[in-house]
């Protein structure tokens, strides 16, 4: 009779599931609402990463899909009855369609194809004018200049369309392709005021119009698991759009007091501020601010290095360790210097020691031992941190009292400590699930309606 009760109350509430997907890991999050607060449970994780292809570095879209659908079942056989499920990954990165059959490899955003066309692209439409129609920050991964490397390749020919990861994987699942607006954003083709496609640069740059379709907002539905996929995974599931660009979903995440600054803190850091209105300024253009999709606003932020780096020098100069070790001996280190972290050596280097050596060369006080690097490591990312805020707060007006940190490097106290201390303000740190609690917020909402 108890059990029989636990499975009526099982069966009585709303589960969403969040698959929310990084650069090195995802996860598929089961939630439900109760008492207004998100209920979380991590069913199923695994690892993401690169490999080298043709000299390339590329994702394992194969190895991807079938973990999202390993994910799907795991959470199907605990939760039976699930309501819907959305995709986040990171932004940039793509498949280009020819119909219904992708064109390989998926080329990752830290590949360095780009080099060569940056300035081709910039001598076609200079990067002020760039800037003053999409208000999208520079960075040599932008999709933009991506799609241009596969134009000059050869790539687009026949292409009839591009789908970004969550797209493509929720292609893979239902059969539908449906273009999500907050990650579209990150392209740097949209226009920043239209919301829509910037047909002017799409034209200059020769890329084929019908690879840029209509763009859909999150909530809307992708339709239901293809049947055969249903078999698979021992269920039916309705697919919807979330936020899919994974910080639009994280900043929909945060429990925010007001209006504050947020630094979303994973692989990359991502410091910024809702607001109502891009801005597309020579300030902000200097600055290299970008003003990308939210859910009914505009995240108006900064990329900056983030633990990407601390990730790198681990991998590099002590696997063994846990994290909670390296802090500790971060922490008791007595190096107190800073590099300039957001340089393009830290992007993608062979050896992120070199990098950090390469950084201080002629200098006389270097980091030594392996705590001094992650010292370094955690200083520079607050020195940044600063940086950022305080350009914010000239660029838009705003005085900052409290500053919200989610994501896994909320949940690193030295340099939350450190944080606090460079920028002189309050550091709210929620080590929260924010991305796959935003993804969820917006399905339980959709339920609502």
């Amino acid at each position: 009779m108890k059990d029989k009760f636990v499975l009526l109350i099982l069966t009585m509430k709303n589960y969403y599931l969040a698959i929310d997907i990084g650069a090195s890991s995802g996860r598929h999050i089961v939630g439900r609402e109760e008492d207004g607060k998100i209920i979380t449970e991590e069913v199923f994780r695994f690892p993401n990463g690169t490999k080298t292809q043709c000299g390339h570095l590329v994702w394992d879209i194969d190895s991807l899909f079938k973990n999202v659908k390993l994910g799907i079942k795991r959470a199907l056989s605990k939760y039976p009855k699930i309501c819907s499920l959305a995709i986040d990954t990171w932004a940039v990165d793509y498949v280009i369609m020819n119909g219904d059959r992708p064109f390989m490899p998926c080329l990752s955003y830290r590949d360095w194809r780009t080099e060569a066309v940056i300035g081709e692209v910039h001598s076609i439409v200079p990067f002020e004018k760039l800037y003053e129609k999409t208000g999208i920050q520079f960075q040599p991964f932008n999709t933009i200049y991506q799609l241009y490397e596969d134009k000059k390749r050869g790539r687009l020919y026949a292409a009839t369309d591009f789908l970004m990861i969550p797209e493509y994987l929720t292609y893979l699942l239902t059969g539908a392709i449906k273009k999500e607006y907050t990650n579209a954003t990150t392209t740097g083709l949209l226009n920043a005021q239209t919301g829509d496609w910037d047909w002017d640069i799409i034209e200059a740059l020769g890329f084929p119009r019908e690879m840029f379709g209509k763009l859909y907002v999150p909530v809307e539905s992708a339709g239901m698991l293809k049947p055969e996929i249903a078999a698979e995974v021992g269920g039916q599931i309705e697919v919807v759009l979330c936020a899919s660009h994974d910080t639009a979903s994280a900043v929909e995440g945060i429990y925010m007091q007001g209006n504050q600054p947020y630094i979303s803190s994973g692989t990359w850091s991502l410091l910024g501020i809702k607001s109502p209105v891009p801005h597309t300024d020579e300030n902000s253009r200097a600055g290299n601010w970008s003003n990308e999709g939210g859910v009914g606003y505009v995240r108006y932020q900064k990329n900056i290095m983030g633990m990407w780096v601390v990730n790198r020098l681990k991998e590099e100069m002590c696997p063994e360790k846990d994290f909670a070790q390296i802090v500790r001996e971060a922490e008791n280190s007595d190096f107190d210097d800073i590099t300039g972290i957001n340089a393009p050596a830290f992007l993608s280097p062979e050896s992120m020691k070199a990098a950090f050596d390469n950084a201080f060369a002629g200098i006389d006080k270097k980091p030594q031992k392996e705590s001094d690097y992650f010292k370094c490591a955690y200083l520079s990312l607050a020195a940044s941190y600063a940086n950022s805020l305080r350009e914010l707060e000239e660029n838009t007006g705003i005085k900052a009292e409290e500053l919200y940190i989610v994501g896994g490097g909320a949940k690193n106290k030295f340099l939350n400590k450190l944080t606090e201390d460079f920028c002189g303000v309050k550091v709210v740190a929620l080590p929260i699930e924010a991305t796959a609690i935003g993804n969820l917020k917006i399905q339980i909402e959709r339920g609502k309606a």
